[in-house]
């Protein structure tokens, strides 16, 4: 009868020790209340507690959480924009009394903060000036945070503005503004462009014309010298510098009845073209020069008398 006994005692000491015992993983705290009392708080590794007298109050991880937060709020230029504020935080590991008794909800405490914050710093903006200083108000909410938080045991390691969504039709009107800076961009470099082509094609052309005239002006010298050789050859054999001169324009009158003859679709009509015409227009020329001279020679006998 005694063995009978004996047995279910010692289950009742087994399970009431092992009850006693139990374990608490890395990053976590466990509060051990006694008859409802806070008595301590346990860290990672194997512990004990007082069977039926003790009990596991609540486990807090010790782990970085984040928050992610979206507030909507108005610009200073009346636009109203979502912001996403991520808040990173953590567990005092020396304060886990005041983070599971003093505060019941610390995702709402925080969400609390972040609203204040962001809508008392963003309406002091701009839309541009709050994709510029984002980092300013992450800072603000931080600040603000860290001061508030740490009260209740919760450290705030990081704040972060994510994200910065304005209202889609602002969001297409900058596109619009944005796109038109562009295509004013481009207009001004393809207009830029235009003028240098139009620079440049003067700049040759009028080196062309340079050239061409430069080209012209030793043709003419190279034909002059060649008919002043042709003379001088010419006068060896006993003909005179007017016979020459009659000589050669007959025969490039006739050079160039040839050059014309040898093109097909040529347009150049060449009147008169008779022999006699390049005799009259030599004899033309000479008597033009000829005038022209004794015109030069009596104005400079005039002007001596004057002179005198």
């Amino acid at each position: 009868m005694g063995n009978f006994l004996f047995i279910p005692i010692l289950i009742l000491v087994i399970f009431a020790v092992l009850s006693g015992v139990f374990i608490v993983k890395q990053q976590t705290a466990v509060l051990i209340e006694t008859f409802g009392k806070f008595t301590s708080v346990r860290h990672s590794g194997i512990q004990f507690k007082i069977p039926f007298v003790q009990r596991i109050a609540a486990r807090v991880g010790l782990k970085i959480q984040q928050l992610d937060v979206i507030v909507e709020t108005k610009t200073l230029d009346d636009v109203f924009v979502k912001l996403k504020v991520s808040v990173q935080y953590v567990v005092i590991k020396e304060k886990v009394y005041e983070a599971f008794y003093k505060l019941e909800y610390p995702h709402d405490q925080i969400t609390s903060y972040v609203f204040d914050v962001v809508r008392a710093e963003v309406p002091k903006m701009k839309l541009d000036d709050v994709f510029v200083k984002k980092d300013d108000i992450a800072i603000a909410v931080k600040s603000e945070l860290q001061d508030a938080m740490l009260e209740y045991g919760y450290d705030i390691i990081k704040t972060l503005v994510t994200d910065i969504d304005p209202d889609p039709q602002v969001k297409a009107a900058m596109n619009r503004i944005n796109a038109s800076e562009r295509e004013k961009i481009a207009a001004q470099f393809e207009g830029d462009a235009a003028r240098i082509l139009i620079v440049e094609k003067a700049k040759a052309e009028a080196e062309s014309k340079r050239l061409q005239g430069q080209g012209i002006a030793d043709q003419r010298r190279e034909i002059a010298r060649g008919l002043e050789e042709s003379v001088e050859v010419l006068n060896k054999v006993g003909i005179n510098s007017q016979e020459a001169s009659a000589l050669i324009v007959v025969t490039q009158h006739y050079d160039t009845l040839q050059s014309i003859g040898e093109e097909t679709n040529t347009n150049l009509i060449l009147l008169p073209n008779s022999p006699q015409a390049g005799s009259d227009m030599l004899n033309n020329m000479v008597a033009s020069f000829t005038a022209s001279n004794m015109i030069g020679e009596k104005m400079k006998e005039a002007s001596k008398k004057e002179k005198e």
